[in-house]
């Protein structure tokens, strides 16, 4: 993919954290989250399955536009199946 997605999720501590998430090109995605009181990015945190399944949602909405290609789609799909397991 040419662009990052990113959206901004509300917390249940009242926060807000700013998701993004990149595609490298070799077959993995990378996940940044920033939480609106941290100054920096963090690259560790593993992703919850439920910002898996926006991914998943943003993905097909994207490639349904024609903005995302099918493999990228494909990838995210596998990735959120194997984390729900």
């Amino acid at each position: 993919m040419k662009r990052d997605i990113e959206w901004i999720e509300k917390r249940d501590d009242g926060g807000r954290c700013r998701i993004r998430v990149k595609f490298p090109g070799n077959g993995k995605v990378k996940w940044q989250f920033k939480r609106s009181d941290e100054e920096r990015w963090d690259y560790t945190t593993p992703p919850t399955p439920e910002e898996w399944a926006t991914l998943e949602e943003k993905m097909d909405a994207l490639y349904n536009r024609r903005r995302a290609a099918y493999r990228d789609l494909e990838l995210v799909r596998k990735l959120a199946r194997d984390a729900r397991t």
